[in-house]
């Protein structure tokens, strides 16, 4: 169901869909904007209202002067919190060279540094205060657009609610729902807040009508770059404590000791590398039924927001717990880590106490890394709360159940039944359903590109803005 739309001017144009509906979207801009009678382009005064076209002059004059152009309504768009790169600045000139008025509200030394001498606020209070700093924004800069990284952190949620209850457009940007060549844009929210229907027969009734996507054109991102972005990010908030003494970061730890735990996990897995690929060429070879679970972060919404589990433990304790009683008596369980896992939190430690627990010793394997190319084809089955890597899992045809309700969670993708039935059903996902539930995804909710290296940032600002402009979304136009 769509959230309510209270802006005149989201109703004063339908941009029109590709001739037979069957073109992949190209950056396409359709929306009128709102015309004044003398040939200038009107912005809303403050969310909610239109400027009051003036008078005099005609149609014909509106018409020679906007001839040519038929992008979105020039709007105002407000920035709130995003990666910990330059992508947002770069967004923002392209914005604003786009004939978009751009602001941002800089919450840390962080923000400050990398949005530049851009047009900004700076936000120096509590966050019981933040609401009526937004009003007053709103109201001076006309916004009516907001864009911000992910709708879970502890500033971004009442700045969705608001922006949403004033008619005030959300973009929110996260990581791919596909990886690696893709970032996620939706309006309103993400995962657990998509609009995306969960309708199955939704999907193939769409995504019939809609291309075949490929998998995005690919690009080169090292980790070291967006280690790079990271440090320099936090190095500024060592200017925090004068320059916005009431910051309180989303972050569970402190950065310091996250990149200490990152020095040592990623020095380990450079001895690990070899023993964790010889025993998936074991467990390929051997053709010993086994099924996989995924570690996600532990720090991550889709854990802490989106799921019934407090952390990884509660996970493991569960799957093992079922696996135990439900299994068959040859299979094996394998725990992976999740590759960016900062190694706080010693994993191996915690199955063994509860292999020894569940009488499972000698059953569980455990990976710190590894090829999931090679991994997922022979496994029977995996099991996750609600990582992406379900989704990729579903789309290579593996059995895949979710302990959470993520996006993929529909029937004829995922196994609908209790996790103890799990493991003795071998149902494999629909692969027409999922190419048009692939297909549906891309067309309405992901960018190609990334947040981190030069090539990915300007691929992500060059292929968001059909997402980002238009006055209505891809997905509006299917609903």
């Amino acid at each position: 169901m769509q959230r309510p739309r209270l802006l005149a001017y989201r109703r004063l144009h339908v941009p029109p869909r590709p001739e037979g509906g069957k073109s992949p979207p190209s950056g396409y801009n359709q929306a009128s904007p709102v015309f004044d009678t003398a040939g200038g382009t009107s912005f809303p005064d403050r969310p909610g209202h239109l400027s009051r076209p003036r008078q005099g002059g005609g149609e014909l004059a509106c018409v020679s002067k906007v001839k040519g152009d038929l992008r979105s309504l020039r709007r105002s768009f407000l920035f709130l919190q995003g990666v910990c790169s330059p992508f947002f600045a770069r967004l923002a000139d392209r914005l604003t060279a786009d004939g978009h008025r751009v602001h941002k509200i800089n919450f840390n030394a962080g923000d400050l540094v990398y949005w530049g001498a851009r047009p900004a606020s700076n936000f120096r209070g509590q966050l019981a205060q933040l609401r009526d700093f937004l009003d007053a924004r709103y109201r001076r800069h006309g916004i009516t657009d907001q864009v911000l990284f992910g709708d879970r952190r502890p500033l971004h949620r009442p700045a969705v609610n608001h922006a949403s209850s004033l008619g005030i457009r959300n973009h929110v940007f996260e990581e791919g729902y596909l990886r690696p060549h893709w970032v996620t844009l939706e309006r309103e929210g993400v995962n657990g807040h998509s609009l995306l229907p969960r309708d199955p027969d939704w999907f193939r009734r769409v995504g019939e009508q809609l291309p075949n996507y490929g998998n995005g054109q690919p690009f080169g991102s090292p980790f070291r770059i967006r280690a790079a972005h990271d440090v320099a990010y936090h190095l500024a908030g060592i200017a925090n404590p004068i320059l916005f003494p009431r910051y309180q970061t989303h972050a569970p730890v402190n950065a310091a000791i996250e990149y200490a735990a990152y020095l040592r996990r990623f020095t380990m897995l450079r001895f690990r590398q070899s023993s964790d690929d010889a025993l998936i060429d074991r467990l390929v070879s051997a053709g010993q039924p086994f099924y996989l679970l995924p570690l996600q972060l532990g720090s991550d919404a889709q854990i802490r927001d989106h799921s019934r589990f407090d952390d990884m433990r509660d996970v493991m304790e569960f799957v093992m717990d079922s696996f135990a009683r439900n299994a068959p008596g040859e299979a094996r369980l394998v725990i992976k880590n999740h590759p960016l896992d900062p190694g706080l939190v010693r994993h191996q430690r915690t199955i063994a106490g509860l292999a020894k627990r569940f009488a499972l010793s000698g059953r569980i394997d455990y990976l710190e890394s590894g090829n999931l190319d090679k991994l997922l084809p022979p496994v029977r089955g995996v099991v996750t709360v609600n990582s992406t890597l379900g989704c990729l899992s579903v789309g290579m045809g593996c059995p895949t159940v979710t302990l959470s309700d993520p996006i993929y969670n529909l029937p004829g993708l995922t196994f609908q039944g209790p996790l103890d039935e799990f493991w003795q059903s071998e149902v494999r996902p629909d692969a027409e359903l999922f190419r048009c539930f692939r297909n549906t995804l891309i067309h309405t909710t992901q960018v190609n590109g990334g947040f981190y290296c030069r090539t990915g940032i300007r691929m992500a600002v060059d292929n968001c803005l059909r997402l980002l402009e238009p006055e209505r979304s891809p997905l509006d136009e299917l609903l």
